[in-house]
């Protein structure tokens, strides 16, 4: 089949003939302005030609994305089994999906989704037998689903449940609030929420916002003046009191927490560093000021709990692998704080107050394991769980009953009810996904680096798979912001495992899975460290026998977006197909972008020295794409449109310089999603055209053939 595009360009800056086909070779692309625009960093001229795309409302740029997507639509189209492949997701997507329940009022609430619902619906029922019905459809929302439900909480009278919206995956939040007898909304709406639910005390609630944004710049200038808020039910926003602000600091975030009983009001402030700074405000007293407890931004300080006058902290102050301390409401700052259980070989990273007990997890190796402690921090017993893998726990802290919720790559997300003063589970809802799991294995390997550190890697494939060299791999990281990968079930890796596929994911440093030296050792001026962990995982593979170079397909999204832009950059022999999403691939301007300030911690700005600038610029995958004749594998760019986490224009520069430079003859592609954002709240539908269009890009250009 032979398809091809023609378009008309008003502005002047996108023109040209795209021929669009995979069996014909080499494709030719939109030929995008290049502008004279050039920045001086510290004596060195950095070039930027396509700055215009980081005004992303214009119509050039309109026109641009247009164009783009014809090229990428056509040649996907030409994919022989692509609509096979879209078939066996949308099958395998069609099963019933069931959240882990949770208890407020005496009445269970949970979301559900019927199979190929664009959003999951919350229902309530009063016993966990009974009858069910639908409090809040987001479906209704919006006639095409890109309306998401991100948050709910609860009033603590009952009367109350205040919900959080977006739209087209903002970040962008608005909150309405609903009357729970009535199932009535009350007047109340806060609109240019961001980062942030509601907190609630007596008969309203905290909130965090911003001042509106500028009409046409809501996805794209930098967001400053974060505050909190206190709103009342029944009056309106500009009513609403002002909480806490720190006009001293206006790129910093503020939000609220509140406990259950209402006694304490936590802010967190955060943006500057690693971790927060955290103060407090005892609510009993009348014209209480808030007391800081902390002093710094290299740690995280998280309130978990509050029970009778014991506040109880989660934090890596003094201890990389965290861990759990107590204060009083009259002592709360940090000085008074004592441990209840130290830090520990094993990374804490989870702690829930269950009936009278403590249930902590713990990560070894990038697997979760659940302990049950007593209040004063005596270990009692290990939860049991059914393979390695991820586990969430719900429960209430004056209510011995629980649940918690399982998954690993080959077992999809199991709802266990959990018996913590006896410690004894039952399966209460499994899912009925249309594939066998027991045709699949996964193992658990441990790789050098290039500086010889030994990083762990999860391999999932079919039974019996030969180590032939031949086998096409999916390799998937991240490594950054203290972030860990653990074991989890997707539906999308199904097809690619079904047909001789391999995935495999690599706990790059960076993340978080042995801890702040391990998330340390990944940042600023040791970010080369991440991009060798993956090189790494990669030559592991092929010397294993696993695949060769042409075999690999890699993936990683946001920060693992860059992640995957500066390894091809690195070592393009090394990949067969590249898949970097919504990724940060201007390392020297992202700070200049919403909250991309807030990534400095991680990643530094060229602002700040001449030494950190030059180190960006190494590897910046915008600044570092060969231009000489190199081969590249088959790169496919993925973002939105909507996306005001990173903002779409390092995806659009990105793939305007792979197309106009010398990488040889694989396809460079972009897919601009429309009303979309960051990946959060997207419907089922958008999400199931993406994938299919992503797995077959990559199966396609690794040369499977699938069934």
């Amino acid at each position: 089949m032979k398809r091809t595009v023609f378009f008309m360009v008003c502005t002047g800056l996108v023109s040209g003939l795209c021929g669009c086909n995979p069996e014909n070779g080499k494709l030719r692309y939109p030929v995008a302005e290049k502008q004279d625009v050039t920045d001086n960093y510290f004596g060195t001229a950095v070039p930027d030609p396509y700055r215009w795309m980081e005004d992303d409302t214009t119509a050039a740029v309109a026109n641009w994305v247009a164009a783009e997507n014809s090229v990428t639509d056509a040649y996907l189209a030409g994919i022989p089994f692509r609509e096979r492949l879209k078939q066996r997701l949308t099958e395998l997507t069609d099963y019933e999906k069931i959240g882990m329940p949770f208890k407020k009022h005496g009445k269970y609430y949970y979301y559900r989704n019927d199979g190929l619902q664009n959003q999951s619906v919350l229902y309530v029922k009063a016993t966990l037998d009974g009858e069910a019905s639908v409090l809040l459809d987001p479906n209704t929302l919006s006639d095409d689903g890109t309306v998401a439900l991100s948050g709910i909480s609860f009033s603590n009278d009952g009367k109350y449940m205040a919900y959080t919206v977006s739209r087209s995956g903002s970040d962008w939040c608005e909150i309405y609030v609903m009357n729970l007898s009535t199932r009535q909304l009350t007047s109340d709406q806060i609109h240019w929420a961001k980062f942030t639910d509601a907190q609630w005390q007596k008969d309203g609630f905290y909130y965090s916002a911003y001042d509106a944004p500028e009409e046409g710049k809501e996805f794209s200038d930098i967001n400053e003046n974060h505050r909190i808020y206190y709103h009342k039910l029944g009056t309106g926003q500009d009513e609403d009191v002002l909480v806490y602000e720190n006009k001293a600091y206006p790129k910093r975030f503020y939000t609220a927490w509140v406990n259950d009983d209402e006694t304490v009001l936590f802010v967190f402030e955060s943006g500057e560093g690693r971790g927060n700074d955290l103060f407090m405000k005892d609510l009993r007293r009348p014209g209480a000021s808030f007391v800081r407890l902390t002093e710094d931004f290299d740690y995280e300080y998280s309130p978990v709990e509050v029970i009778g006058e014991d506040v109880y902290f989660y934090t890596n102050y003094g201890a990389p692998k965290y861990r759990l301390m107590k204060t009083t409401v009259d002592k709360p700052e940090l000085k008074y704080w004592t441990d209840v259980v130290s830090e520990s070989e094993n990374v804490l990273n989870g702690v829930s107050f269950i009936g009278g007990k403590m249930v902590l997890t713990y990560t070894k190796d990038a697997s979760d394991h659940a302990y049950v402690y007593s209040p004063d921090g005596r270990r009692e017993c290990e939860t049991e769980l059914p393979a390695f893998g991820s586990v969430s726990f719900s429960g209430d802290k004056d209510d011995r009953e629980a649940f918690y919720l399982f998954t690993s790559f080959t077992f999809p997300g199991t709802v266990y009810k959990y018996d913590v003063e006896n410690n004894k589970s039952e399966k209460y809802l499994a899912p009925d996904v249309k594939f066998n799991a027991d045709d699949f294995v996964t193992e658990q390997v441990f790789y050098p680096s290039r500086d010889g550190t030994r990083i762990p890697m999860f391999i999932t494939y079919r039974k019996g798979l030969q180590r032939d060299g031949k086998n096409p791999v999916y390799l998937y990281g991240y490594g950054g912001f203290n972030i860990s990968l653990f074991p989890s079930f997707s539906t999308w890796r199904i097809p690619f495992l079904e047909n001789g596929g391999i995935y495999a994911q690599a706990n790059l440093r960076g993340g978080g899975e042995y801890g702040e030296a391990w998330h340390i050792a990944g940042t600023k001026m040791q970010k080369q460290n991440v991009f060798d962990d993956f090189i790494a995982a990669a030559e592991y593979l092929i010397r294993e026998n696993y695949t060769a170079s042409e075999k690999i397909c890699i993936a990683g999204g946001s920060n693992g977006g860059l992640l995957v832009g500066a390894v091809v950059n690195q070592r393009p022999e090394l990949f067969g197909v590249a898949l970097p999403a919504v990724g940060v691939m201007d390392m020297l301007r992202y700070h200049k972008f919403t909250i991309g300030w807030n990534w400095a911690s991680d990643y530094g700005t060229s602002e700040d020295s001449r030494e950190m600038f030059e180190y960006l610029y190494g590897y910046s995958p915008l600044h570092t794409i060969k231009n000489d004749g190199t081969p590249y594998p088959a790169i496919f760019v993925t973002t939105a449109d909507h996306d005001d986490r990173v903002v779409p224009a390092h995806s659009f520069k990105y793939a305007a310089t792979l197309q106009a430079s010398d990488t040889g003859d694989a396809p460079k592609l972009i897919r601009i999603e429309t009303k979309a954002g960051h990946g959060a709240g997207k419907p089922i539908s958008k999400i199931i055209e993406e994938y299919t269009d992503v797995y077959a890009f990559a199966m396609y250009n690794l040369g499977m053939k699938p069934e």
